[in-house]
């Protein structure tokens, strides 16, 4: 006669909760023990027991006290071999991205655990050494770093865990990355903004992209305001303390010793906070400057007039991440970089210089 084995409570609940987990449903950090009992109408001892069997079974990770368990990559149905990556982005706003968020997707779908660090560069100070304790209290098996700087790039590339580069890429490096490639957009930029008789021309850069030497398309903008008769300087690529405040003074006297006739600004989110500081001051675009960003943004289609600005097809990048990510889990290096050719598109922001004014 065969024994007929009745599962406890709490084996009960260990076995619901890995099915969701095996099936998708629940993912990253799991709910705390109290929300779990009331959801599932059973008492917090049961549900508390049956965390720390998937604990035992290493479906769950505990990461100490007062904090949330976390779902540990599980290998896929089909066998497929998975990791857990850790994403650690430039600012918070990037992770609400689209093509980030397709690429979270599709690594979840392929049977990965990619997981968002809980601070992000700008917050670490692209501090390497503070980089590196974010990396040691969070357990991966390789990492995706979205628009670090040279340094931080230096530090992972030194580094014994596998990682995927996207944005800021360190061309003397290797490793495996995607990006655009604005250098030849940048010409024609500064080909535009001349052939309309602009001189001072100023690109707004954050810090990290000066130094310890201008990165590789800002020295090709630096070349082309050369190539197109301008005598390059500072002035065209002014410095500040990476700060709301300080990006406000830097722009104060900008425009009240020499105002500049034209504004290349990177980034879509300074690109706002400059048309604010502008519209604020009666300073009108493209009458009094011209403004181009060096960023798609999804409200650009939206504005009157059209914004000139630089955009890309990042579709090979999501792809370009998967694969990597299906490599590495089989253990397969690959170091293979896409950059997606960026195009400039003129909009309603830019037109013909005119004469000279500045802020009273």
């Amino acid at each position: 006669m065969t024994m007929v084995r009745i599962l406890s409570a709490a084996e009960q609940v260990a076995a619901h909760l890995r099915e969701r987990i095996e099936t998708g449903g629940l993912r990253g950090e799991v709910p705390g023990v109290l929300v779990l009992a009331a959801e599932l109408g059973v008492n917090h001892k049961t549900v508390e027991a049956a965390l720390r069997f998937l604990e035992r079974d290493g479906v769950l990770e505990n990461q100490g006290s007062r904090k949330p368990r976390r779902v540990r990559a599980l290998p896929p149905r089909g066998g497929r071999a998975s990791l857990r990556i850790g994403i650690l982005h430039g600012e918070p706003e990037e992770a609400q991205l689209d093509f980030l968020v397709e690429i979270r997707h599709r690594l979840i779908e392929n049977g990965h655990d990619p997981f968002i660090a809980r601070r992000t560069l700008v917050e670490l100070g692209m501090k390497p050494e503070r980089v590196a304790d974010l990396v040691s209290r969070a357990p991966a098996d390789a990492w995706m770093v979205v628009a670090g700087s040279r340094e931080v790039m230096e530090w992972f590339a030194d580094g014994p865990l596998p990682f995927f580069g996207l944005f800021g890429l360190v061309r003397r490096l290797q490793y495996a990355g995607a990006g655009p490639d604005k250098a030849p957009a940048y010409g024609e930029v500064v080909r535009t903004l001349a052939g309309l008789g602009h001189r001072r021309i100023v690109l707004l850069a954050r810090e990290r992209r000066h130094l310890p030497i201008p990165g590789y398309v800002e020295r090709h903008f630096l070349k082309e305001l050369g190539e197109a008769g301008i005598d390059a300087s500072g002035y065209h690529f002014p410095q500040w303390e990476d700060t709301r405040e300080g990006f406000h003074r830097m722009l104060e006297q900008l425009f009240r010793v020499t105002p500049p006739t034209a504004l290349v600004v990177q980034e879509a989110l300074l690109f706002a906070a400059v048309q604010q500081f502008l519209a604020a001051r009666g300073i009108r675009v493209p009458q009094d400057v011209s403004l181009v960003c060096d960023d798609p943004d999804p409200t650009f289609r939206w504005q009157v007039p059209s914004v000139a600005h630089i955009s890309w097809d990042n579709a090979p990048w999501v792809r370009r991440a998967v694969r990597w990510a299906d490599n590495i889990a089989r253990g397969r290096p690959d170091n293979r970089r896409v950059l997606s050719r960026a195009k400039f598109l003129p909009g309603g922001t830019i037109g013909p210089a005119r004469g000279r004014w500045r802020l009273a």
